[in-house]
């Protein structure tokens, strides 16, 4: 479904990605996992269309997107979840959640795409004339993820979605991005919670640096070295 080939991006002639490839196939869940720093939100920036690759090639469904804009990136069907959740706290959790859904043309469609977010989510259907600033951290993570499936995405790209929320509802998000792709949904997943991304992914990849240095199963990526002694603290 996604083919990266060698990007190179720099911010102000830094170099942040050195010649970076990756695959993801449809209907998997990859994970990328690194430290802080290593630029895994900049691969996902790359591939939404915010930051363009000084060289190197993304494509999706066979379609070159390396210098889409990301409006485009979006209506070819791959939603970006930034982190930080971004959501626009002053408008109501329904208006965030019709924003979320611009590409989306028919009424139809939309009340489609909401249905499927309250659902997956029934706390956002409770509080959805409720200002999003409002809401707790762990609802605002909700927000921003429902926000991304209401244009029905095929690629759901979530950087850090269980930065900051307490052990309890991290355990219930994982369980909830299982279920997203599980119900079809394809998933490139950055995450500092190293071992439940691992259990979840299918296949993963290390970034140190800028740079892929390992890649395998999530589970076979769980019995390296590398991953034990630098993430697992084993």
């Amino acid at each position: 479904m996604l083919r990266v080939e060698k990007i190179k991006v720099c911010y102000d002639d830094v170099p942040a990605l050195h010649e970076v490839s990756f695959e993801v196939e449809k209907g998997q869940i990859v994970a990328i996992i690194g430290s802080n720093g290593a630029g895994k939100s900049t691969i996902l920036k790359t591939i939404s269309g915010l930051l363009h690759p000084v060289s190197g090639t993304i494509e999706f469904e066979g379609v070159r997107i390396d210098r889409y804009p990301p409006y485009s990136i979006v209506g070819l069907g791959i939603a970006h979840v930034p982190e930080g959740r971004r959501i626009f706290s002053r408008l109501s959790v329904l208006e965030n959640l019709y924003l979320g859904a611009y590409t989306r043309k028919s009424e139809e469609e939309r009340a489609e795409a909401l249905e499927h977010v309250f659902e997956l989510f029934p706390i956002l259907k409770e509080r959805q004339s409720q200002r999003a600033g409002t809401l707790s951290g762990g609802e605002q993570q909700m927000l921003a993820i429902a926000r991304g499936l209401m244009s029905r995405p095929k690629l759901l790209m979530l950087d850090e979605p269980s930065l900051g929320l307490m052990p309890l509802l991290v355990t219930k998000l994982f369980e909830t991005i299982k279920r997203i792709n599980e119900e079809g949904t394809t998933i490139l997943l950055v995450e500092q919670n190293v071992r439940e991304a691992l259990e979840l992914a299918d296949r993963a990849y290390v970034l140190m640096t800028g740079n892929i240095v390992l890649e395998g199963t999530g589970k076979e990526l769980l019995e390296t070295d590398l991953v034990r002694k630098a993430y697992l603290g084993m």
